[in-house]
């Protein structure tokens, strides 16, 4: 199973210069706890609610700072042609509980989820991933 068909394709961005503040309200629009963070075509990070509880709110860090403070740019990534199995191991070999999706042109194309692999490729394969992902400590 290719990642292109179980992946989320709609996916909403935002630019690194977009407030914090306006991240939350968007995640909350949305419900979704990840945006992809785009800048002239081309992710340059990945914002997830966590990294604004642990990386501002915890610190006492301005909202309305641009994401581009708090956001991690050290972001993974799969081709959206990537065989299913071989992103799940990426996702568990680096910590990650969702990979950014790119086509071979290297632009956005979806975002890929534990919560995806649950849905279509089964809950045996996310426990497994997320049992990895769990047992490395990371910030992601």
């Amino acid at each position: 199973m290719k990642v292109s068909e179980v992946m989320t394709a709609q996916v909403v961005t935002a630019k690194p210069d977009t407030s914090v503040r306006e991240i939350a309200r968007l995640m909350s629009e949305i419900d979704s706890g990840a945006l992809p963070i785009v800048e002239d075509g081309k992710v340059t990070g990945l914002i997830t609610d966590r990294d604004i509880v642990v990386r501002l709110v915890a610190k006492g860090g301005d909202l309305d700072g641009p994401v581009s403070e708090v956001m991690s740019s050290d972001i993974q990534s799969c081709s959206e042609d990537d065989n299913l199995a071989d992103a799940t191991a990426k996702m568990a070999n680096h910590s990650v509980r969702r990979l950014v999706v790119l086509n071979g042109a290297g632009r956005l194309t979806g975002i890929l989820s534990l919560g995806d692999v649950a849905q279509d490729y089964g809950a045996k394969v996310v426990g497994a991933t997320l049992e990895e992902i769990s047992a490395a400590p990371a910030d992601h």
